[in-house]
């Protein structure tokens, strides 16, 4: 497995980042030097309070040999065209270490937070990753650019626009996906596939990987040509006492996932799905406080994973060795102790691979 961590490191809760840390933008290089540093492959940023593709320049140009990614950045509200030039400005910064994650986004965000039409997005994503493609192509090879599908039509480009090759032009496209469009989409036309944190390995196994297999098969592709991807939901302190608290957190989130109508596919395939419906009204009714009462043990420790440092990657490779093939892992970084640990639990993460 390689092994990926959303920036900054020593900022988050063990395992976790909350959705409103705030990630300050002069920090992230020397975050990026760690992360090199300490063996990871590679540092990913989510579209959230700062604009990725800059935050990842930044890293670009402070490592070597780190791999930089987004996880996720949004594709919808921008123009392919805008996202192939993003992604390709870093692509020849970083020789060759970057990895484009898109999103798809939920509709009352691509509706009212971006103020565009709302249409089926699997499909959208489908037309999304090859109009981008045909524009690198063109920046590739000098070819004309000609490009129509039911949501683009991609036919200029004049020399002032056009970058030009670049000595990496392969730059792998993840797709975020839970449900079974968006994960046969990505088996059609994507590099890699990132899963939500709420999928346990039941889910993959039944629900995800047969959805990449039926979307490879429509291009003729092997599935193994497609990364699995995941960013785990963990729950991992340096002893049981710091831990007990952790899990708090982590049962928590798991409530708030559990609420999320978007999510309920995952809960209703162990059996939950009435406690899910349950956790719903307790959302819209703002009882936020009594929803990880809803999160029984077995639900726990089914949507998560959770253990001590020196516990955590063998539970880790338990889990998903054999499923995933990238996997997001961080621990807080305060000390050479600290990044000494980090580098034990992804030693045991790359053996798995």
């Amino acid at each position: 497995m390689l092994v990926e961590t959303l920036l900054p490191l020593g900022k988050l809760d063990p395992g976790l980042r909350e959705p409103d840390t705030p990630l300050h933008i002069g920090e992230f290089a020397e975050g990026a030097r760690l992360a090199e540093s300490v063996g990871l492959d590679a540092v990913l940023v989510e579209e959230t309070k700062d604009d990725p593709y800059q935050l990842l320049a930044l890293g670009a140009a402070a490592t070597t040999t780190l791999g930089l990614g987004t996880s996720v950045a949004m594709a919808f509200p921008r123009s392919p065209t805008i996202t192939a030039m993003s992604a390709w400005s870093l692509q020849k910064l970083s020789g060759g270490r970057f990895v484009l994650g898109l999103g798809s986004q939920v509709r009352a965000h691509v509706q009212r937070r971006f103020g565009m039409d709302w249409h089926a997005p699997a499909p959208w994503m489908r037309d999304y990753i090859r109009a981008m493609r045909a524009v690198w192509h063109t920046w590739q090879t000098g070819e004309r650019l000609h490009f129509e599908s039911d949501h683009y039509t991609l036919d200029l480009m004049v020399p002032l626009f056009d970058p030009g090759p670049i000595d990496h032009p392969h730059i792998p496209v993840h797709v975020a996906a839970i449900g079974p469009n968006m994960c046969a989409v990505a088996g059609e036309v994507a590099d890699g596939v990132r899963l939500h944190p709420v999928c346990p390995p039941r889910f993959i196994d039944e629900e995800v990987l047969p959805s990449l297999a039926r979307g490879a098969a429509r291009s003729d592709r092997d599935v193994d040509e497609v990364d699995v991807c995941m960013k785990p939901l963990i729950g991992t302190a340096a002893n049981d006492e710091e831990l007990e608290r952790v899990v708090h957190t982590v049962r928590a989130r798991v409530a708030f996932y559990l609420s999320t109508p978007s999510y309920r596919r995952t809960f209703a395939l162990h059996g939950w799905e009435d406690i899910a419906r349950q956790a719903s009204e307790l959302s819209r009714q703002n009882r936020w406080e009594e929803l990880p009462d809803l999160v029984h043990d077995e639900m726990l420790h089914t949507v998560a994973t959770i253990g001590t440092h020196d516990q955590i990657g063998d539970r880790l490779v338990e889990r998903y060795a054999g499923r995933i093939d990238r996997i997001e892992f961080s621990i807080p970084v305060k000390s050479e102790g600290d990044a000494e640990v980090l580098g034990n639990v992804i030693e045991q993460l790359h053996a798995a691979g």
